[in-house]
């Protein structure tokens, strides 16, 4: 089992690859080597060949430089004098024939290759045009020459210069063979430099595997240290983000659950308790089905708000259509003034057209209103307006209630939470500004609050004229 995991372990996996990609370049490298070493040496020789040539038709137009005459139909003259100034290179071979017989090489020993009595060499001596070829032979030695015919007259002459290419191979050979093991060499000290690059790299996954293990929705506390600025720090960066948010969501989901089931347990506690003292009186039993219906009234709102911000994070939450601010904004002021007993105003009726979801921004700015009315009394002035600047509209309701401390401003969006300055309960379950926020969200939008104790507060709902 814990071979298994070696094997399929991602250092390992990261170690094979980089062997096998190493491996094929290595590969690669020596096949470049040796035909370039080939290419080479093929080049050298034919240059040698062509260089051998050329001088013998040089020298053949020259003077004899014992006689200080033409050559003429001297051909055994022109090559005694070409063999004497001519040193052959290694595995080289000068040959020459005069009418169809040998006449002497330099050097005077060759190879049985190119002795009398070789197919080759009686060849050699039947040539009647410039060639150079090519020769395998059948023991695999490997021959390039190149010949020179020349003719005077009743005479005929061959010169060929030949090169025995099987040493120069088989050192290619052996170099090659020093390259590979040099490689091989190499490649196994890279690989276990490599093994433990490799361990050293992946150490921050192995904090990350760990860390996920210890992981647990009553311990979100474990954070990874962030070196460096690859793209590992960067997942680790990542990872611990995530905790971070997660975090915060099973605190938030603990403190909705303590908070919800706090609120739904006052109603049931207030329903039991007046069901079980329920008498026969006709009177206190109608009073008794007044308050258990408000409280089943309460508890309904409750939960349809619930399913309102569990809607808020579904792409299906708005209807989007044009929507003629100026008509919104007479239709909000008209509901509004039926919340309460208020002194209500509609100032500054912005004129335009905007792209959002109709019934939600009226569910947004009613929400506003409504808790105005619940923190103002009789003599405060509520007021909704609306502004359309450029790509923006905002709606806002302004109180002249006691405002909201600066220290409350930063959550009295959340869920449940309630100003501590409001002189009585309110009748919601402080859900109403999380439904607002969640509208204003939605439309890509924001809400803003600006408020001072004993100097009202100003709800702003911000919403973009197109949304994305």
């Amino acid at each position: 089992m814990r071979l298994n995991r070696l094997f399929s372990s991602l250092r390992t996996r990261i170690l094979g690859w980089y062997i096998l990609l190493v491996a094929a370049s290595m590969l690669v490298s020596i096949v470049g080597i040796r035909q370039t070493l080939l290419a080479r040496l093929y080049e050298r020789i034919e240059q040698s060949l062509e260089q051998e040539v050329l001088e013998l038709r040089q020298l053949k137009t020259g003077l004899n430089p014992r006689t200080s005459e033409p050559f003429g139909n001297d051909i055994d003259a022109l090559f005694r004098v070409f063999l004497s100034r001519n040193i052959p290179a290694d595995n080289e071979f000068l040959l020459t024939f005069l009418d169809g017989e040998f006449d002497r090489s330099s050097p005077r020993a060759v190879p049985k290759v190119l002795d009398l009595s070789s197919p080759l060499a009686q060849e050699f001596a039947e040539i009647a045009t410039p060639r150079r070829r090519w020769v395998t032979l059948p023991d695999g030695e490997i021959i390039i020459y190149q010949a020179e015919p020349i003719f005077r007259e009743g005479s005929r002459g061959v010169f060929v210069v030949a090169h025995l290419l099987s040493a120069e191979l088989r050192g290619i050979d052996e170099a090659i063979a020093i390259v590979i093991q040099v490689m091989l060499t190499v490649l196994g000290l890279t690989a276990v430099v490599a093994w433990f690059v490799a361990q050293r790299a992946l150490e921050p996954l192995n904090l990350l595997t760990q860390a996920a293990k210890t992981v647990s929705e009553s311990d979100l506390t474990q954070r990874i240290p962030v070196h460096g600025v690859d793209e590992i720090s960067e997942l680790t960066l990542r990872f611990n983000e995530m905790l971070d948010r997660l975090q915060l969501a099973f605190a938030a989901q603990r403190d909705f659950v303590s908070d919800a089931g706090h609120e739904l347990r006052t109603p049931i506690t207030i329903i039991r308790g007046h069901l079980e003292l329920l008498s026969d009186d006709p009177t206190e039993q109608r009073e008794t089905i007044d308050l258990v219906t408000d409280e089943l009234d309460r508890m309904s709102r409750f939960v349809d708000d619930l399913l309102l911000l569990a809607k808020a994070e579904q792409p299906n939450f708005l209807r989007m259509e044009m929507v003629d601010v100026a008509a919104l904004a007479e239709a909000l002021f008209a509901k509004a003034k039926a919340l309460g007993d208020r002194q209500w105003r509609l100032e500054n009726r912005a004129r335009g057209w905007i792209v959002g979801d109709r019934q939600r921004l009226t569910q947004a700015v009613m929400n506003l209103a409504q808790n105005a009315t619940q923190h103002t009394q009789l003599s405060d002035t509520i007021t909704l307006g609306t502004a359309l600047d450029r790509d923006k509209v905002r709606f806002w309701v302004r109180d002249t209630g006691k405002g909201i401390p600066q220290a409350e401003q930063a959550r009295i969006f959340e869920r449940f939470a309630r100003s501590n300055t409001s002189r009585r309960r309110s009748e919601g379950a402080g859900l109403g500004l999380a439904i607002v926020r969640a509208i204003a969200q939605a439309h890509g939008g924001t809400v803003e609050l600006v408020s001072q104790p004993d100097q009202g507060a100003t709800f702003t709902l911000v919403i973009p004229v197109d949304p994305p």
